[in-house]
């Protein structure tokens, strides 16, 4: 494998930061709108955003893109990393480039998720967070069953 892709194993990149990185942090739309026109850009395929609003505190929304093999995944990864990196007020991590099968990116706001379709298929990550399992609705859903 590359040398320069084993060498992404996991980046923290708040010691990347320098003066060209913004002043002020990109809004979470904006921080968006990055990732997915770098995706784009990269021909990543099957691009889908899910909005974690309310269902979890770990981001506000989630992208997942498939690459057609390992090593468009992590040249996927590792451009859109390199975007990041300045444009996130806390950095940007990096983790799954040694095998380049299901390569995650968190960026505070957006956690970005790459993978080779069929690992892709087999966690299906569109299906267990498109779900609606925010607390409203599942305390609807208790109070329906309890009257049955």
């Amino acid at each position: 494998m590359n040398q320069e892709v084993t060498d992404l194993k996991v980046h923290n990149t708040n010691e990347l930061k320098d003066s060209s990185s913004p002043k002020t942090p990109l809004s979470s739309a904006d921080l968006q709108e990055l990732v997915i026109n770098s995706l784009e850009d990269d021909k990543a395929e099957d691009i889908i955003k899910i909005d974690l609003a309310g269902k979890t505190s770990i981001a506000d929304s989630m992208v997942i893109a498939s690459g057609r093999s390992t090593r468009q995944v992590a040249a996927i990864a590792d451009h859109l990393y390199r975007k990041l990196k300045h444009a996130t007020a806390y950095g940007c991590k990096l983790e799954g480039m040694e095998k380049a099968d299901w390569v995650l990116l968190d960026a505070g706001n957006i956690i970005v998720h790459i993978f080779r379709p069929e690992v892709r298929s087999f966690y299906n990550l569109e299906k267990m967070w498109a779900a609606d399992f925010t607390p409203a609705k599942m305390m609807a859903a208790s109070e329906t069953s309890e009257e049955e």
